[in-house]
């Protein structure tokens, strides 16, 4: 766990979608850190441990995406509002460049702001999440079971999908299950869930990206001009290994890093290996 202080470090900063609250901690090159979804998250719990080892070197940022109970809602869809609040929260903060760790949703969200604001992104660092499956089916086991504990939030189906984040069940604690479950249960938040898990929004999302006619987020990915690592779980259940092989082969400058006996939060499961790699990458000149 962190030493840094939750209050000591929370700031927050106007933006045209509204209020978006972040931490910081350290100096130097700005690092920002972009968290996933799922009941209960948020920038500071993906992040948290992490903070000390890359504050030694970065400026870190751990921004609190719109809709999930920190930050404004922005009213939209959670991922379309994420991508927006990031540019807002750069040109906020005056961000000429960054570099950039994106956990599963934070790591689609990303590369879309590599794609589209190349200039603005150093290195980048994805954590599972990206591309698309190619041997497993989908929804994944752990995409089906945060549908299941949206659509009817109790305490049996979050711990069901708590463990379908980790390899470890002993790091599915009942302090982590009271965070999470006073958290995803607020009106507000459940709300924002719902349009992005919700059965019929999610069934509706993919019909419109199979019917629209613009590409799907993984054909675009040779776009990402940023050296990129891409690091996975290997026993990840909600983006199982497969997913990584397009973005793998298709992202012109992009390095690959399985962690063994890890699942989805490979920042917190496999978090001594995943510091050294990352810091590894980040210095490499």
């Amino acid at each position: 766990m962190t030493s840094l202080d939750y209050h000591d470090t929370l700031r927050e900063v106007t933006t045209p979608g509204g209020v978006l609250r972040y931490h910081e901690a350290g100096d130097g090159p700005p690092l920002l850190l972009l968290h996933g979804s799922g009941p209960g998250v948020t920038g500071w719990r993906n992040f948290r441990g992490n903070l000390d080892v890359f504050a030694e070197d970065f400026r870190c940022l751990v921004l609190e995406f719109p809709g999930y109970g920190v930050s404004d809602d922005f009213g939209g869809h959670p991922v379309i509002d994420a991508q927006t609040a990031l540019v807002q929260f750069t040109d906020a903060l005056g961000l000429e460049r960054a570099h950039i760790i994106g956990n599963s949703m934070g790591g689609g969200v990303g590369v879309n702001f590599a794609i589209h604001h190349p200039d603005r992104v150093g290195k980048l660092v994805t954590i599972g999440g990206i591309g698309t499956n190619l041997f497993s089916p989908g929804p994944s086991e752990g995409i089906r079971l945060l549908q299941e504990f949206t659509e009817n939030p109790t305490r049996e189906r979050l711990v069901d999908w708590l463990h379908s984040m980790v390899y470890d069940p002993a790091l599915v604690t009942e302090e982590l299950i009271e965070e999470r479950w006073a958290l995803a249960t607020e009106p507000e938040t459940l709300a924002s869930a719902r349009r992005l898990y919700g059965k019929a929004a999610f069934t509706a999302m993919m019909d419109m990206m199979r019917k629209a006619d613009f590409p799907m987020p993984w054909a675009v990915m040779h776009k990402v001009a940023a050296p990129t690592l891409l690091t996975w779980g290997r026993d990840d259940r909600v983006s199982p290994l497969d997913m990584a092989l397009i973005p793998m082969r298709t992202i012109p400058n992009a390095e690959f890093h399985v962690f063994p006996n890890c699942g989805h939060w490979v920042m917190i499961e496999a978090k001594a290996a995943f510091e050294r790699t990352v810091l590894s990458f980040l210095s490499d000149s």
